[in-house]
């Protein structure tokens, strides 16, 4: 239960409890329902805070935010976007592919907000970026285009970089897409990708808690939260004194070495204006798709001292953020 609680408290807390979309309209508060399969409140959904705020509304007073987070657990989704419907939220933000398609197949009623994901026609979202259709729009990504790049990243930043983990879920279809990228990527870089493919949280940590230094020199981590393995990755890199890289930029600012993603915090900035267009009477399935061609690099000194890793300098001056 704890991981479906709406996250209001928080929110609030945090002053991400927002307003501002025609209170005076509709004389009451707008309720948007963010759906995650991470571990609380999203860069995504600070973003459409801040993206919201900046366009003219005003906080707490027009719109609230409630998040449903699942920590990792996928098939935990359909329950918590039934709840958010059931609840009467007036429109759905979703943060990635998976709560995208939990949200979809859930209401074709209440309008849908989706950031990030990659390809939305052909996850099933959307008919056209033009015109998406139906109770859809949002906010695409190039996040399966720039697997190759990260992997390529990663080999620039650790001199002697030979061998990969890239553990992944083989139940999860993005991530089985990310690793035939990683693979042919790989071929190229002549890196050793070491695939470890996973059905359950169970078997990822497994797999993570016994690695051997010697036979490895770096772990890729998959861009899903499925089975937690992000978070194991993180854990992995700390305990074993391994580099890591990330499709999240939440894990270089929490414990991992590097991330090269999109930026998900503009990504909610831009859904802000799609929200802004639903709420004054456009219907979703007409406002056209944008992409968010904002990409970041994250390295993490911090964690690279703590390792004993030495960065590139070549690497490190491409980095759009560095911690220190």
């Amino acid at each position: 239960m704890q991981h479906l609680l709406m996250f209001l408290a928080f929110l609030v807390g945090s002053g991400l409890v927002t307003g501002g979309l025609g209170a005076a309209e509709r004389g009451k508060p707008v309720k948007i329902g963010v759906l995650t399969e991470g571990f609380g409140p999203t860069t995504g959904a600070v973003g459409l805070r801040d993206g919201l705020t900046k366009l003219g509304y005003r906080e707490n007073k027009d719109f609230v935010i409630g998040v449903r987070f699942t920590q990792g657990d996928t098939s935990a989704l359909p329950a918590a976007a039934r709840e958010l419907v059931q609840q009467g939220v007036d429109i759905l933000f979703t943060d990635g592919r998976n709560p995208a398609k939990a949200a979809q197949m859930e209401t074709t009623k209440v309008p849908i907000v989706f950031a990030g994901g990659g390809d939305p026609v052909g996850l099933g979202l959307i008919q056209s970026f033009a015109r998406p259709g139906g109770n859809i729009t949002g906010v695409s990504d190039l996040e399966l285009e720039l697997g190759p790049k990260r992997l390529e990243i990663f080999k620039e930043m650790i001199p002697g970089l030979k061998r990969v983990l890239f553990p992944y879920n083989a139940t999860d279809a993005y991530s089985v897409s990310e690793a035939k990228a990683y693979r042919d990527a790989a071929r190229q870089l002549k890196i050793v990708l070491v695939e470890k493919a996973v059905r359950t949280e169970d078997e990822a940590k497994t797999v993570l808690t016994k690695l051997k230094k010697g036979d490895i020199h770096g772990i890729l981590s998959p861009r899903p939260m499925t089975s937690n393995i992000p978070g194991y990755v993180r854990e992995a890199g700390s305990q074993s004194s391994m580099p890591t890289m990330f499709a999240s930029t939440f894990f270089a600012e929490n414990g991992g070495l590097a991330s090269y993603t999109p930026n998900t915090y503009e990504s909610g900035r831009m859904a802000a204006r799609l929200v802004d267009k639903i709420l004054k009477g456009t219907n979703p399935g007409e406002i056209p798709v944008e992409v968010n061609n904002n990409i970041e690099l994250v390295v993490n000194l911090k964690v690279a001292k703590a390792l004993g890793i030495k960065i590139a300098p070549e690497a490190l001056y491409k980095a759009n953020r560095v911690i220190r």
